[in-house]
């Protein structure tokens, strides 16, 4: 038998184009030649090379991050294609990418989640009404964009309405959600019918940063992060039970990773990533070797659950 002819897609269009291009390299590095024949392509590119050669093409693996990449913009083509692909599909990308569908969709399946207030580019923003119902200081966060891109925690009304501004700039509204003080998590989710989460990660922003954004996520040292987190027992197996019902809610397939705060109350969902990073300092691959898997083994398994289907 010969080998799987994997197109390896990353790159892309979106403001997460270098983290996705440097998840590209570290997957294309871990996998294993003597398995699979890799080409590569960048869809912003390369994306006519892409859909003339898909006939030679077994299995997709992607790594686009951020709009036009986990939206699932890129899976409808693919889909047209008739690509297998590792990821979930176009409506569970769709929703996932959405935070204010995703967070609608928590809410209704028991999971809580921080309490907020959605707004359109038509709408007359009034910040000391949005204090006043979510408390000072308040997130702010455009809809539908990926790393943390846009979030800024705002304390004063004049932070409020920048940050709005800028997020509604972006497209598809703003969201303005309360500001949840306790323990940033985050824990990965990997399978199909059955799904396990695995072993869930503690993140603390180091320095200057605030809260686990887009720098603190990808610049070496700016957070440290422990896995496996330091929680109770009790709290460890609920984040755990969070990560897999936020999966399943979603639709999500083969891998996702849930985004957590942990207070002496509850645990908060904020998101669902269903396009993980994947470079040397990603929590995917972090949780993965925590729980015994090598980054090739990680590769490995994530093609099968996409063969399985």
């Amino acid at each position: 038998m010969g080998k799987l002819r994997i197109a390896l897609i990353s790159g892309g269009w979106s403001r997460e184009r270098e983290v996705s291009l440097k998840s590209g390299d570290a997957v294309y590095g871990a996998l294993d030649k003597d398995k699979y024949e890799v080409r590569r392509y960048d869809p912003r590119d390369d994306l006519l090379g892409l859909i003339k050669g898909s006939g030679h093409i077994d299995l997709v693996l992607l790594l686009l991050h951020g709009k036009r990449g986990e939206d699932g913009s890129i899976q409808g083509l693919l889909d047209l294609l008739s690509l297998p692909y590792v990821g979930s599909g176009v409506l569970a990308s769709a929703l996932a990418m959405n935070k204010a569908l995703s967070k609608e969709l928590f809410r209704n399946a028991g999971l809580t989640v921080p309490r907020d207030v959605m707004l359109s580019s038509n709408e007359d923003v009034n910040p000391k009404e949005l204090f006043s119902s979510l408390g000072r200081p308040a997130v702010v966060k455009p809809i539908a964009e990926g790393s943390s891109i846009g979030l800024r925690i705002c304390g004063t009304e004049e932070e409020a309405a920048e940050a709005i501004g800028e997020a509604l700039a972006m497209g598809q509204g703003a969201l303005v959600e309360e500001y949840v003080r306790g323990t940033e998590v985050s824990c990965p989710v990997l399978g199909n019918q059955d799904p396990e989460a695995l072993p869930v990660i503690e993140i603390i922003p180091q320095g200057e940063h605030q809260f686990f954004n887009y720098t603190a996520k990808y610049v070496p040292e700016a957070c440290q992060e422990i896995c496996p987190a330091r929680l109770p027992a009790d709290v460890y197996g609920k984040v755990q039970d969070c990560a897999i019902r936020a999966h399943r809610v979603l639709g999500c397939r083969h891998l996702s990773r849930a985004d957590m705060i942990v207070t002496d109350r509850d645990v908060y969902v904020l998101e669902t990533n269903t396009i993980p990073g994947m470079t040397e300092n990603s929590l995917f691959p972090l949780s993965a070797r925590t729980a015994g898997i090598s980054f090739p083994s990680l590769m490995d398994r994530l093609i099968e659950l996409a063969l399985e289907e």
